[in-house]
């Protein structure tokens, strides 16, 4: 595919990153989101504004989607972009979604002659800044290859997992996984706070023996020192743990551990902390324990802002 014509769609904490790589590696893309401010910062960094994403369609050979959901693809998906899209066209869909979303939309692409591209994504929205995010793509080697140009100017690794359908699903495990061990730290660390033990050894012990993990290196510190940024925010791991479950029931398997951790994320969103990063799911212990996790210089400091 010689310089493709690229729409994308989705210019949050990922979408921004992927378009600023695309766009400083010399592919030209216009570029859409329902925030403006959103689109401004695309546009000073050379995309061109999309008015609408039916219209857009009509003008690209690879519609990009990077959203929150597999509902809000759909809603952009049947809004007319698929009926816009011209024959041969890429739907290609970084959100991620559910297993039974990605076998609608692909079949729902092929009935209409156009291709779909099922490429979820894992790493931050800073990898996505600096273009070091891996893609799971699941499909056709063919057009794993067509895409392949694409997926270099943002991706640092790109993973062909297997046929379609397969990339999210692994995508899913792996986030469930990450997740779920969020959840557990965090009980524990709210734990070790309540029972009065020293805050500054909790993460040093513990990453020393089997508790390590990617997780606690990312975010446990910064959880001690209570910052919340949602560089992977509550709702999203909320989000993809209910996909998870959703999908453990319709392949006929218990989700016992999958409906507490589920349930652990409801409960911290109701709580009022959706929009804050996923370690923040904390806060749902901290209320129960009236003790907070936090290490002793981050309570100086916030005494000393006091």
């Amino acid at each position: 595919m010689d310089k493709p014509r690229i729409a994308f769609v989705g210019l949050g904490g990922m979408g921004r990153g992927l378009v600023k790589n695309m766009i400083a590696n010399g592919l030209s893309v216009t570029a859409y989101d329902v925030r403006q401010d959103a689109v401004a910062e695309a546009l000073r960094r050379g995309a061109l504004a999309g008015k609408a994403p039916a219209e857009m369609a009509a003008e690209a050979d690879v519609f990009v989607v990077c959203v929150t959901t597999a509902e809000a693809v759909r809603e952009i998906a049947f809004g007319g972009v698929l009926d816009a899209l011209p024959k041969n066209a890429v739907f290609l869909d970084h959100t991620t979604v559910s297993p039974s979303h990605v076998d609608q939309m692909r079949q729902e692409c092929a009935d209409r002659g156009l291709r779909y591209a099922e490429a979820p994504m894992t790493r931050t929205p800073a990898h996505a800044e600096r273009g070091e995010v891996n893609v799971l793509y699941g499909g056709d080697a063919d057009l794993l290859e067509e895409l392949r140009p694409i997926f270099e100017t943002y991706a640092e690794n790109i993973f062909h997992v297997g046929p379609a359908g397969h990339a999210i699903r692994l995508k899913l495990i792996h986030n469930y996984i990450a997740f779920a061990n969020v959840a557990s730290w965090c009980e524990g660390f709210a734990l070790a706070a309540r029972e009065g033990l020293d805050m500054t050894k909790v993460i040093g012990i513990i990453s020393a023996a089997g508790g390590k993990s990617g997780m606690m290196d990312l975010y446990g510190e910064l959880t001690l020192e209570r910052d919340f940024t949602p560089h992977m925010s509550l709702a999203n791991a909320q989000k993809d743990v209910r996909y998870y479950a959703e999908w453990l029931t319709e392949a006929g398997l218990p989700g016992f551990m999958a409906g507490a951790v589920h349930q652990t994320y409801a409960l911290a969103a109701i709580m009022g902390h959706a929009e804050e990063g996923c370690t923040a799911v904390i806060k749902a212990y901290e209320e129960l324990t009236g003790v907070e996790a936090r290490l002793p210089e981050a309570s100086n400091e916030q005494g000393n802002r006091r």
